[in-house]
């Protein structure tokens, strides 16, 4: 073959295995990010009432995935974690936030998940009962009507409150309602208790409701947690897109750890979430954001985790426990903490 033939042969060959390298290369990459939120909302808005919130305001996700044409889509479920769950098990989500029961129970289940974060730790849970029921510890609650949101977080962390004072559920007569329907229940003095979250607070405001017990009066029995999962399938296919993720969130996290940007998370997720305002503060009146946001899964925050998982074997709430150090995928993390540890020495 001539010179000149020979160099024109070998350049189309170059250019053919380029173009099909770039073909490849843009196949590999999904057409969208699907991440499945419970929706803590009583309004028309969507809220997760943490890093969710921030991430979704920044649009720091849509940003960081807009030059690859890569969409990002919010999938929220009203259901919580159980239906969460199914997403994950039915392949229409690649990631998930969620709090430690659902998590724990997809994964005693089969479901091919990672933790890849902590999303926050040691949320308070509060007991609330009929104003003027004489309840006023958990002792009280033997045989009384008690709500409990079960599949969620809140089953975990009403078991933990219960077993630290040497009861279980079998001691009271339980019912599962969501957090808006216990709302009502209690209003309308149906059940004598439920156990909750920062809902409540919203019904003692309007004096329907007495707060006698907190998890912080049980020096932290009944809190909850809530972690970032990703798909085993996602990752292992797109390591890459699942560090730059975790990248940004981190971005999230430094902006919520801040002190002084407390006020504006809260009018951030009252304004999501349709929930007044001075519930927010309330609720966040006593926390060290920098600690109740940190993300790391550090031997403390995976200690916690096999407290549930172990706990939730205990109680039969999943068939049988695992390791949590089996299941934590700590690596996208500390490279994302790594690379800020760099650009902050740099400056």
């Amino acid at each position: 073959m001539h010179t000149p033939l020979r160099q024109l042969f070998t350049a189309l060959s170059l250019f053919g295995a380029l173009l099909l390298n770039a073909q490849a290369a843009e196949l590999a990459k999904p057409e969208s990010i699907r991440i499945a939120v419970p929706d803590l909302s009583a309004g028309s808005k969507h809220s997760a009432a943490g890093v969710v919130d921030v991430l979704r305001d920044q649009q720091l996700l849509e940003k960081e995935f807009a030059k690859d044409g890569i969409r990002i889509d919010w999938l929220f479920f009203k259901g919580a974690g159980p239906v969460v769950n199914e997403a994950l098990a039915n392949g229409q989500a690649d990631f998930a936030y969620l709090g430690d029961l659902a998590a724990i129970v997809g994964k005693a289940n089969g479901l091919d998940t990672r933790v890849l974060s902590a999303g926050v730790r040691n949320v308070k849970s509060y007991l609330g009962v009929v104003p003027g029921s004489g309840i006023h510890s958990l002792q009280d609650l033997k045989g009384k009507r008690v709500a409990v949101f079960r599949g969620t977080a809140n089953q975990l962390s009403f078991a933990s409150a219960l077993a630290s004072q040497g009861l279980s559920e079998r001691d009271l007569k339980v019912i599962n309602l969501d957090f808006n329907a216990s709302n009502a229940a209690l209003a309308a003095k149906q059940i004598d208790a439920a156990w909750g979250l920062s809902n409540l607070l919203s019904l003692r405001e309007r004096g329907l409701v007495e707060l006698p017990v907190n998890s912080r009066d049980l020096k932290g029995a009944g809190s909850t947690q809530a972690v970032l999962l990703g798909t085993g399938a996602f990752i292992r296919q797109y390591p890459e897109l699942v560090q730059r993720l975790v990248n940004a969130q981190q971005r999230a996290t430094d902006w919520l750890r801040d002190e002084h940007n407390r006020e504006a998370f809260v009018e951030l997720v009252a304004s999501n979430a349709n929930w007044p305002r001075s519930i927010l503060s309330d609720d966040l009146a006593k926390e060290d954001l920098a600690k109740y946001f940190d993300p790391r899964l550090d031997p403390g925050f995976i200690a916690q985790l096999q407290q549930g998982v172990d706990l939730a074997a205990k109680e039969r709430l999943i068939r049988r426990g695992f390791q949590v150090t089996d299941w934590v995928e700590p690596r996208f993390l500390d490279a994302a903490l790594k690379q800020e540890q760099a650009t902050q020495a740099a400056r």
